[in-house]
């Protein structure tokens, strides 16, 4: 199994996310759903964009491989290695949703306090985890198309949020 799929919906995913942090905060609107669905668009498009860069990293490093398959079978292996915090970080951002979505008011403010916030600020560290997931399954060629995508997800905010979203007093 190839872990590039879903990698690449939990990074379109984040994105998406990333692109509503950048807006939120940005209105005092009560209701805007148009805008912050707009802002999780934004992210999604600059996210798709950003994520091209560890899908060209891996090409070349195929490419430029003496032995493709070796490069391939470490890749893959490092990719799992990179998915398994992944996995972990987005159960616990999902169960911290749910009970957001689902729990009476104070409640839902309890778990958006303890849960996501807290969650939102650990999220390059997961992406150190992740990096040393590949590193010890697949080796450098992982670790380098890992550290690209974690600084590509980790630049998301900031370039939805300076392009969209800073105001200029």
């Amino acid at each position: 199994m190839t872990p590039a799929i879903p990698l690449l919906i939990l990074g379109l995913v984040d994105a998406a996310f990333s692109g509503f942090r950048a807006y939120t905060g940005s209105d005092a609107r009560i209701r805007k759903r148009r805008a912050s669905t707009r802002a999780a668009l934004r992210g999604l498009g600059v996210g798709a964009v950003l994520l091209l860069a560890p899908t060209l990293t891996a090409t070349l490093l195929l490419l430029t491989a003496g032995d493709q398959e070796q490069t391939y079978s470490l890749l893959t292996a490092g990719g799992l290695g990179y998915l398994l915090p992944l996995t972990v970080y987005a159960t616990a951002v999902l169960l911290a949703l749910a009970a957001y979505f689902t729990l009476p008011f104070r409640a839902s403010t309890l778990a958006m306090v303890i849960g996501l916030g807290p969650l939102t600020l650990l999220r390059p560290l997961v992406l150190a985890a992740a990096c040393l997931g590949a590193l010890i399954n697949g080796g450098g060629p992982a670790l380098l198309v890992g550290a690209v995508a974690g600084a590509a997800v980790l630049c998301v905010e900031p370039a939805v949020h300076r392009r969209w979203y800073r105001h200029p007093w």
